[in-house]
């Protein structure tokens, strides 16, 4: 005889309400689900072959070499000698955000970074939004990465043999070519490492670390020689307002730090490391940035790093008078920058690897291969994507418009982290931001402060691009995420 009270069991999700779509809008993913699922792709699953030394290392890799080899000379005429003032703001700004990556990371180690955090802390399209600035951030800082390994290839390249590229296969349209080869080259490189699987690239990547950190200590050695203190005349000529305008340029320098927390279901101890890493790679990146500026503006006068992305090898060159040593730095950039190719364009891969996990964006970018552990398909489409993207658009566009999608992705983290201490205050945590909410807000406020100090055309692209992505997740994501439909196991537990 059957139960009159009880429901049948093929109703228990039937006759449930469909929630309307605002609350569609805000629904959280549980952060016990998000771990659960870590490294779970389709057809396999990622490697935690990771441990502190490689995160670091990607971090670093990442991060150092980006600012200082490429975006430098684009920088110092918005600033002035005041640009090593700009690097100190642009790194506080990076502290902050840092702090609470650090404790995010540690709490939720997961591949999506600050997606994944926006989406257990305020919702579904908050996560979204912070997702498809991920995109812009990572994917853009790749071609733009890649359009400075073209300058300094073309400075090895005339320093060995004599010869360069021709502007017409080695610059954008608009500023005097037609195709940038090199820049689409370094990124496809960079592809087949990461086809490899991680702990290939990770190796790769540490050996390439190593090789920018040496370049940049004998750029200082040598780079003092030339000092001149009537350099730093006029410290600030275009006032606060440049150091600003610098700054948020140069934010774009910072964005490697959080690579670490992409990594987070192919570490080995992932709440342990993730925080040590990002905090120990932002400290040395940080410093070796301030010394290298402060050397590179005191040997050569502000007012003349506007002619390349190659400053540090032509001032190398300039101070000792032999091509040999700008030879060599030149050498060494396109070493460094290539890391910086390999691992942003990971982490954009793994960003993309957990949005498609969730089924807000097509379930190819999820797929692993059994063998590598790798997302293979993943990786040729962002790869494919960023060496384009690289090839067609000058540099100086790219890093602003990288800029603000970090500094907005930025501002949710620091939001992410005062919302989670609330709504889950019992959760572990290996690593806790001192003086929260104090540091968050700064971190906050800095973030919106350094976006407001962008073009009128960097934030006009940057609305285009957040309207395209808001058209995408309502056309296709919201109508595909895993969470409109509870999981079978989820329903049986309730059932029970």
């Amino acid at each position: 005889m059957l139960d009159q009270g009880a429901p049948p069991h093929h109703d228990a999700t039937a006759t449930a309400p469909s929630p309307g779509l605002a609350a569609r809008l805000v629904r959280r993913k549980p952060v016990e689900r998000l771990v659960a699922e870590g490294g779970q792709g389709e057809g396999g699953s990622l490697r935690r072959s990771l441990g502190l030394w490689q995160l670091t290392m990607i971090s670093i890799g990442a991060t150092l070499g980006t600012g200082i080899f490429v975006v430098l000379g684009e920088a110092v005429p918005k600033a002035g000698p005041a640009v090593t003032l700009s690097f100190v703001i642009a790194g506080l700004t990076a502290l902050f955000s840092a702090l609470s990556y650090a404790e995010l990371a540690g709490t939720i180690p997961v591949a999506g970074s600050s997606y994944s955090y926006a989406y257990a802390t305020m919702g579904e399209l908050v996560a979204w939004i912070c997702g498809w600035c991920l995109v812009l951030e990572y994917g853009v800082s790749v071609a733009a990465v890649a359009v400075g390994w073209g300058e300094y290839l073309n400075e090895l390249l005339d320093g060995t043999i004599g010869v360069t590229l021709p502007a017409v296969l080695s610059a954008p349209p608009g500023d005097g070519g037609i195709f940038n080869l090199p820049a689409l080259i370094v990124v496809l490189l960079a592809m087949t490492f990461l086809l490899g699987g991680a702990r290939e690239s990770a190796r790769a990547n540490t050996i390439m670390v190593v090789v920018k950190i040496a370049a940049l200590v004998l750029f200082c050695a040598i780079g003092v020689q030339g000092f001149r203190s009537g350099n730093y005349e006029h410290f600030m000529p275009l006032g606060m307002a440049g150091v600003s305008a610098a700054g948020a340029t140069l934010f774009f320098s910072y964005i490697g730090f959080d690579a670490a927390s992409t990594a987070g279901e192919e570490a080995k101890n992932a709440q342990r490391d993730l925080p040590r890493a990002i905090m120990l790679s932002l400290i040395i990146v940080t410093v070796l940035y301030v010394l290298v500026a402060a050397v590179a503006v005191g040997a050569k006068p502000w007012r003349n790093f506007t002619d390349s992305e190659a400053s540090l090898a032509q001032i190398m060159t300039d101070v000792t008078g032999q091509s040999f040593w700008g030879t060599l730095l030149a050498f060494c950039a396109v070493v460094a920058i290539a890391s910086v190719v390999l691992t942003v364009l990971y982490g954009q891969t793994r960003v993309l690897f957990a949005m498609s996990r969730d089924g807000l964006v097509p379930k190819v970018f999820s797929k692993v291969h059994p063998k590598t552990g790798a997302p293979r398909a993943n990786t040729v489409i962002v790869s494919l994507f960023c060496g384009v993207l690289a090839a067609a658009i000058p540099l100086g566009q790219l890093a602003d418009a990288t800029s603000i999608g970090t500094l907005f992705a930025f501002a949710l983290v620091n939001v992410a982290v005062v919302v989670l201490r609330r709504t889950r205050p019992e959760m572990p945590r290996t690593f806790r931001v001192p003086l929260s909410p104090v540091l968050p807000a700064l971190g906050f406020g800095f973030c919106v402060w350094m976006m407001g100090s962008l073009s009128t055309v960097t934030w006009v692209v940057f609305g285009v691009w957040m309207a395209a992505g808001l058209v995408f997740y309502f056309v296709y994501g919201h109508r595909r995420s895993r969470l409109a439909t509870p999981d079978t196991s989820e329903v049986r537990t309730h059932q029970k």
